[in-house]
């Protein structure tokens, strides 16, 4: 199976990715009006495999945190709906990720796996390892475990060591020109919702607007790079906006 995927995913935002890094390019309606999802089908397909490594990135820090949660279950929804049984399909990739979250001991294989079923196509390659970097930039800096988890991944895939630098690079540059919120009231205004809503109302906020702007890959076709960081962008300005005003209440 090619060109399937996160932001998370993503994402995560996750949150979902980029035009020039989306992996679900062949993936639509009808070119896949046929397919019969089953557990072990989609567990050994790419799509299992890339499933099983975004776990275990979204849990490399010890924790599945907000916006990666998010953009992984907006990435589960994406392509889930490209299948003919959507909610069997969300339900078995869920799984996939919940059982491959805390598992550290096949890391390489699984990492070999993907890259041996994906040597002859070096763009889906980028594509997959775009989408791990994203979602491990999702809470605004890469750990130190994230880190050393992407660079396995990267060498049990055998996967250019330049162009893993540059992909990395990119999202670092980009999460850093994001500006900091710094003001809890241009918060509020971020999100939409004034200072004497309760947290279910801020939460319910919150995540419509993640809805709404993450880079859906699926979409990302059709949309331009230019279009896609700036929906990955406005991701993490929402998603500090949220966490701003959880700190200033103690949530």
């Amino acid at each position: 199976m090619a060109y399937l995927v996160m932001f998370l995913l993503t994402g995560v935002i996750f949150y979902y990715v980029f035009k020039s890094y989306s992996t679900y390019e062949a993936y639509t309606k009808e070119s896949m009006k046929d397919y019969m999802a089953s557990p072990d089908a989609i567990k050994n397909s790419d799509l299992g495999l890339f499933v099983a490594l975004v776990a275990k990135v979204a849990k490399a820090d010890g924790k599945v945190d907000t916006l990666e949660a998010e953009l992984v279950g907006l990435m589960f929804d994406d392509v889930s709906a490209v299948f003919p049984e959507p909610e069997k399909t969300r339900e078995i990739l869920k799984e996939i990720f919940n059982t491959e979250k805390d598992r550290k001991d096949n890391i390489k294989e699984i990492a070999a796996r993907l890259g041996e079923a994906t040597r002859k196509n070096t763009t889906q390659q980028e594509k997959f390892v775009a989408f791990l970097i994203q979602l491990a930039f999702a809470d605004g800096n890469v750990s130190s475990e994230e880190e050393e988890l992407l660079k396995t991944i990267a060498e049990a895939l055998r996967f250019n060591p330049g162009i893993y630098h540059q992909i990395f690079d990119h999202f670092e540059e980009m999460i850093k020109n994001i500006k900091p919120q710094h003001s809890t009231k241009n918060a509020y205004d971020i999100l939409g919702v004034n200072e004497s809503d309760d947290m279910d109302t801020i939460k319910k906020a919150y995540r419509k607007l993640i809805k709404q702007y993450h880079p859906d890959i699926i979409a990302s076709q059709t949309h331009s790079e230019e279009h896609m960081e700036k929906a990955t962008a406005k991701t993490q300005e929402i998603n500090q906006a949220y966490e701003l005003i959880k700190k200033t209440r103690g949530v």
